[in-house]
């Protein structure tokens, strides 16, 4: 097992510098390469995690179940990217060049081992410089294209993020400053030590570190109010990077949280870490289901649908009942397939009708004989429908808030995530299900003429099929392995099963 985590901590670092180097062609297959070996590596380590409380490399990389499940839905977004990357980009190696080709594939795989590095490394400390890094790396990633729109959005992006974890860092000096008084001036941040002392932390100390990490690492999660370089970013990069960063930045994001969330729970008990999630978590899923009803971009549509689901996986960690928490963990690995298979259909869509705009796109699933209606399955499935994955985690979300004193919230739940859906079905309907236009509207006037029928690409049906089959999976049977590392997770988030 150690050579796994030392295998998942470099092997992506080297593919991203080889695939600098390397011309398009081979970059793509060892992207692919590698995505799909830190997914096997991912899944390698759930039995282990499953049963055993951690496993440790030295002091500076360890793993236990909550992290394992981060790895598993960072690395499966890692392998389907990858794989979607090489057809979205096919047309445009041509006119962009090699240099372009060998600085996004630099940039993907430097990415991915970035978030692939977060849930390894052991403590507070370590964890902010690794998302630290998935900021720059990220960045950088928003503003390859070098528009107008591209360089705006990624500079926006640079300001915010750099506040909210230049808060996260004052997070984690004051939880230093709380452990001093249980271990002195010198020790480690490392979770053992923490978990273990947390008890006798100071409990107003406890609450300001609390309360500035979900405020510092939630502006990278996309929580309200400081959401707001989200959209901007996930509709200017291009479609892979938005496919990452809203199934795997997001998460990972989360999960300092919970890290968090783990100490506040042993230090102060669960009612007030719970409650400062709650608020967080109701007012990114209201504002997040109003701007669905409105929006006519493609790509900031699918970019309010990840704030949406940032505010249930809050709310849900808000709830007491450990059925709850269960499914926030199972949401976080059916998030990060739907949302990248959604994102994969969008590329598609938008590659061929040329245009983000919705209200220019119709016909598409004429003009897309696969993607088309795979787009329209994985739209359900962030919907909630059966019998995919997000069905079933918000069903366990809500039996757990039902089943909670404070009931009202899951009732305000259920009609918010409706609402919604009401947004994201206007788009299936008014984009993908229409009939095609094949003549120009009288006059030649706004017409929009749906292109001749044909796939983009067969590696992007190959990525979408990938994607929705692991929801099929997460939905009608998880594996039992599976369902055993979700349950210990719960377990070591202070909410045993």
């Amino acid at each position: 097992m150690p050579a796994i985590l030392i295998a998942l901590t470099t092997f992506p670092f080297v593919v991203a510098v080889a695939t600098f180097f390397l011309p398009a062609a081979a970059s793509r297959v060892l992207s692919v390469v590698s995505g799909a070996a830190a997914f096997g590596l991912s899944l390698a380590l759930v039995p282990a995690a499953a049963a055993h409380s951690q496993l440790a490399v030295g002091s500076l990389l360890r793993v236990d179940a909550l992290s394992v499940v981060f790895l598993v839905a960072t690395t499966f977004l890692y392998g389907a990217t990858a794989v979607f990357a090489g057809g979205y980009l096919h047309l445009a190696d041509g006119a962009a060049g090699s240099r372009y080709g060998r600085r996004f594939y630099a940039g993907l795989n430097l990415f991915c081992w970035s978030m692939v590095v977060a849930p390894l490394v052991n403590g507070l400390a370590l964890l902010w410089v690794a998302i630290e890094i998935t900021t720059v790396i990220s960045a950088l990633l928003v503003a390859i294209d070098d528009t107008d729109g591209a360089t705006e959005a990624s500079w926006k992006y640079v300001l915010i993020a750099s506040l909210g974890l230049g808060i996260a860092l004052l997070a984690t000096i004051i939880m230093y400053y709380a452990g001093t008084t249980v271990f002195g001036s010198a020790y480690d941040l490392s979770y053992t030590k923490l978990l273990a002392g947390a008890g006798h932390f100071p409990p107003d100390v406890v609450r300001l570190a609390f309360v500035l990490a979900v405020l510092g690492f939630g502006t990278k999660m996309g929580l309200v109010p400081v959401h707001t370089w989200l959209p901007d970013a996930h509709s200017e990069a291009p479609t892979p990077v938005s496919a990452l960063l809203s199934g795997a930045l997001l998460a990972t994001s989360f999960y300092a949280i919970l890290r968090y969330f783990q100490i506040a729970v042993r230090a102060l008990g669960p009612t007030f870490p719970r409650n400062v999630l709650l608020i967080f978590g109701l007012a990114s899923l209201l504002l997040a289901a109003l701007y669905l009803l409105s929006q006519r971009d493609l790509k900031r549509l699918l970019a309010y649908s990840s704030v949406e689901h940032m505010g249930i996986l809050a709310i849900g960690m808000s709830f007491g009942a450990p059925i709850a928490v269960v499914g926030v963990l199972l949401h976080v690995l059916a998030h990060a397939a739907a949302k990248g298979t959604a994102f994969f259909g969008a590329g598609s869509v938008v590659r061929k009708f040329a245009t983000k705009d919705m209200t220019k796109i119709r016909g598409g699933i004429g003009a897309l004989p696969w993607s088309g209606p795979m787009l329209v399955a994985a739209v359900l499935a962030l919907s909630a429908m059966p019998p995919f994955g997000i069905f079933r985690s918000e069903f366990l979300i809500v039996s757990g808030g039902l089943s909670d004193p404070r009931d009202t919230v899951a009732a305000v739940l259920v009609i918010l995530v409706t609402l919604a859906f009401f947004g994201l079905s206007w788009f299936t309907t008014q984009t993908v299900l229409t009939p095609e236009v094949t003549a120009t509207a009288p006059g030649g006037a706004g017409a929009m003429v749906t292109p001749p029928k044909g796939e983009v690409s067969r590696w992007i049906v190959v990525a979408m099929a990938t994607g929705l089959v692991a929801l099929l999976i997460l939905g009608v049977h998880p594996p039992a392995q599976l369902s055993h590392l979700l349950d210990r997770a719960a377990s070591e988030l202070g909410s045993p099963r």
